[in-house]
């Protein structure tokens, strides 16, 4: 295991810079999901941690020594990429012997060390077996068994699942977890999808344009996003947004005119924010609720996902359809129409300019609706 620190990394290729001045620091058995939109940066962040990019500027420190000009096969990492790249003359135990052979390792050691990562990963019945054999799920244990084997003091996940069903994902994001658990081996996982990054990370690095715009655990990017970016991103279905204008502002909170005229109180420390500034409010999907005045909106459309359904609305508050989360049973105003809130604790806001004001937690001295 080891502790991995990016300092001050910047990345371009011809006049594109792809990474700007990224500092980061992972700790030792930690497992870092980095995640953000197709060409945020994410997955040449990860080539870099491997040795397979060059920095232009910066230094990658894994442990305690400066990597830079080490290749791949000095850094004590294991990569697992989207392919699964198995060769396919080969048996699953070839497969996985195969970097302990050129290793030079001795054959018992490989042995023990093979049939240790089939049992780990449960497949100890496979390893007679070619890759043309194998279901998806099965061949990704196997490229996963292959970078075990090598005992790693890091490992490198580059969209591991994006090949797979949604069906095999939702199992393979179990294994992934339960896998860390045990070995407890510092790991950096990139994906684009944020469901999987909430669900695996102990932390996670939000990408955007090249830059991090926010590190941490799910639930700080959750419940204190500090952007608009960061708001959007994160969570699923995505946060409701509104345009507005400050009516007052104050350090215990904040009243917001919509652009429908409805005034929403915020729980957010306003401090330098005067009347009339614009800002954008947030309101997550389960926060939004009917009540007895509001925004006015419309429901066009009610999504069943079974266990959970979700109304989309029309309002003149909001460009987009706003989403709300039904509560079990619950039904919306027969004619289609419905007044909208939300407590003022459950509000975010943010500036113009997309950062977020700091959100004041319930308790003594907070604001009420």
């Amino acid at each position: 295991m080891a502790r991995i620190e990016l300092r001050n990394i910047s990345k371009s290729f011809g006049a594109t810079a792809v990474l700007k001045d990224i500092d980061l620091t992972i700790e030792d058995g930690s497992f870092l999901v980095l995640v953000g939109p197709s060409g945020c940066g994410k997955s040449t962040l990860l080539r870099v941690l491997a040795g397979l990019e060059e920095v232009d500027t910066g230094d990658v420190i894994i442990g305690d020594v400066r990597v830079n000009d080490l290749p791949p096969a000095k850094r004590g990492i294991a990569m697992v990429f989207q392919s699964y790249a198995l060769y396919p003359h080969m048996s699953v135990r070839q497969n996985m012997a195969f970097g302990l052979r050129l290793a030079g390792a001795d054959k018992g050691a490989i042995d023990a060390a093979v049939d240790s990562a089939a049992s780990l990963l449960e497949i100890e019945p496979l390893l007679d077996r070619r890759p043309k054999m194998l279901s998806g799920g099965q061949r990704q244990r196997v490229a996963i068994g292959r970078a075990i084997v090598r005992e790693p003091a890091v490992f490198l996940f580059d969209e591991p699942l994006s090949n797979l069903d949604a069906e095999l994902r939702v199992r393979m994001r179990y294994e992934f977890a339960r896998l860390h658990q045990r070995l407890k081996t510092t790991t950096v996982y990139v994906t684009h999808d944020q469901v999987e990054a909430m669900t695996l990370a102990d932390r996670i690095a939000i990408l955007d344009a090249g830059r991090i715009v926010q590190f941490g655990s799910a639930e700080d990017l959750y419940e204190q996003p500090a952007s608009t970016f960061v708001a959007g991103f994160i969570g699923s279905p995505r946060m409701n947004f509104f345009e507005g204008r400050i009516v007052t502002s104050r350090p215990a909170g904040a009243t917001v005119r919509l652009s429908d005229g409805t005034e929403l109180h915020v729980a957010v420390d306003a401090t330098g924010a005067g009347a009339g500034d614009p800002v954008t409010l947030g309101v997550r999907p389960e926060d939004l609720r009917p009540a007895s005045a509001g925004l006015v909106a419309r429901v066009t459309l009610i999504e069943s996902l079974g266990n959970i359904r979700f109304a989309y609305l029309d309002s003149a508050a909001a460009n987009d359809p706003l989403i709300v989360q039904l509560s079990p049973g619950e039904t919306l105003g027969g004619d289609g129409s419905i007044l909208l809130s939300a407590q003022p604790q459950a509000c975010h806001l943010f500036r113009s300019d997309g950062r977020a004001f700091q959100r004041i937690p319930a308790g003594p001295g907070s604001i009420a609706a």
